[in-house]
């Protein structure tokens, strides 16, 4: 069986946390106004994120995450926050 892949994961997320449709969840949907995410939501999704990828957002890179607009955005800002995540770790790892 295939891991998912980054895109697929965040979708499954919004599908079943936020009970998006799938057909809405196209990258250039626009998160507040197509998805009607509020902040609030965003914070809840940050958290599903985390546990989804096994990873731990930190301050500066949920910093990031002011900049996002569309799903393509988060697809982007996640893809970086996640191999940001995987370099600290590994260099905290070859110490």
């Amino acid at each position: 069986m295939r891991e998912k892949s980054l895109e697929e994961t965040i979708v499954d997320v919004l599908e079943r946390d936020f009970e998006i449709p799938k057909e809405k969840l196209l990258p250039d949907a626009a998160l507040f106004s197509d998805l009607e995410l509020d902040s609030l939501d965003i914070v809840d999704l940050i958290v599903a994120l985390e546990k989804a990828f096994d990873i731990k957002i930190r301050t500066e890179a949920a910093q990031a995450f002011r900049d996002v607009r569309t799903l393509g955005d988060l697809y982007a800002a996640v893809r970086k926050m996640r191999d940001d995540f995987k370099d600290a770790d590994s260099s905290i790892q070859g110490s």
